[in-house]
């Protein structure tokens, strides 16, 4: 059953967005779930609405097992329905089976979409545009994290470490392969690790470790993104910090990851539970307070606010601490280190979800005028 609450009146009416067209539709859905389960129905009314795969908005009163599993789409309650972004509506148009039109007015929208169209600006404008506050960073911070080639340019420019790197675009690539890959044996070494431009969850990441290799891991890159990036191999421990808030950021220490590949995979991630976290990372104290405030500085010198989960390595040998990427929508799952690291500092779920609404609720953009 629909219901509409006046925040005034009860609950706060907060819609959660989930799916995607991304490659990580499927761990989009199981985040997602992770919301529905915690968030205490006194204090939100709460909408859900389903992004199939190709694009397609559905209301739908699924649970979080259905949405984990993509059956919610074939659940025959659900019912087209779509943000308006006519501020005079501040929420979901929906279409009823009867041919009606109904208005949905939401308080607050969870945007759980990881990766393209969802975490990188794309839904953040159309909520901004909505006047509709949101939970996470905003639309410039959004798509300068997802794109890893304008991030690296940041983090050097804001002075936070990072390994070797270079970029290049589709046309590029192919001008010149055999130039291209001389030029990044000689400034990157090998093994190289290549990388689509703008994807999250390591999807289609390659390590190369010769020429051949590096051809092939380009065309992966390439059916993936119109743009690649390189970096050099560093040899060292896979620590994460969770971070939130914003004037001031928090950011928790970090923890570690023993994967289970031979690199930090989406599969490994998401799918055969094979890695294993450690929380705090197995670093000294002044090493766990040094990635803490790089995190910090991470954070803040590509514009985030609300949360993000800045992903780090720390060098065998030498110690020094690297920034690999940040993440503005992290994953939610059973076995996602961002609400692992808030749990371990007191914070369990629920409260970090009231915490999340209530810093999109608090911030001053424009899409509280």
């Amino acid at each position: 059953m629909i219901s509409n609450a006046n925040p005034a009146a009860g609950p706060l009416c907060a819609a959660l967005l989930f799916g995607g067209l991304s490659s990580e539709h499927e761990v989009s859905r199981v985040s997602a779930g992770t919301f529905v389960d915690n968030m205490d129905p006194e204090k939100y009314d709460l909408i859900k609405i389903g992004i199939t795969k190709d694009g397609r908005w559905l209301y739908t009163e699924a649970t979080s097992a259905q949405m984990a599993d993509g059956s919610w789409e074939q659940l025959p309650g659900n019912m087209p329905c779509v943000l308006s972004p006519d501020r005079a509506d501040h929420g979901a148009i929906l279409f009823t089976p009867a041919g009606h039109v109904e208005k949905l007015r939401i308080d607050v929208v969870i945007p759980v979409l990881h990766g393209l169209w969802g975490e990188d600006g794309t839904i953040q404008g159309l909520l901004e545009l909505a006047g509709i506050p949101y939970v996470g960073c905003g639309v410039l911070a959004s798509a300068v994290c997802m794109d890893k080639a304008v991030a690296n340019a940041l983090f050097a420019y804001h002075g936070v470490p990072h390994c070797a790197w270079a970029a290049y675009t589709k046309a590029q690539l192919e001008a010149d392969p055999a130039g291209i890959a001389a030029a990044l044996a000689e400034r990157l070494g090998w093994p190289i690790f290549v990388k689509p431009a703008n994807a999250g969850s390591s999807v289609g990441v390659t390590k190369a470790n010769g020429p051949e290799e590096l051809a092939a891991a380009i065309r992966l890159a390439l059916a993936n993104d119109r743009k690649v990036v390189f970096e050099s191999f560093v040899d060292g421990q896979e620590v994460e910090c969770a971070v939130i808030g914003s004037e001031p950021a928090v950011s928790t220490r970090p923890g570690e990851i023993l994967a289970g590949a031979e690199f930090y995979t989406y599969d490994d991630k998401y799918k055969n539970g094979v890695s294993q976290t450690v929380i705090p990372a197995r670093l000294s104290e002044a090493k766990l307070d040094e990635v803490k405030a790089l995190a910090a500085k991470a954070y803040a010198a590509l514009g985030c606010e609300g949360l993000a989960r800045c992903d780090f390595f720390v060098e065998r040998g030498s110690g020094r601490v690297l920034i690999n990427e940040i993440n503005t929508l992290p994953g939610f799952t059973s076995i996602s280190m961002y609400p692992k690291l808030m749990e371990h500092e007191g914070i369990p779920l629920p409260q970090l979800i009231d915490r999340l609404i209530a810093l999109a609720m608090e911030r001053p953009v424009a899409c509280h005028g």
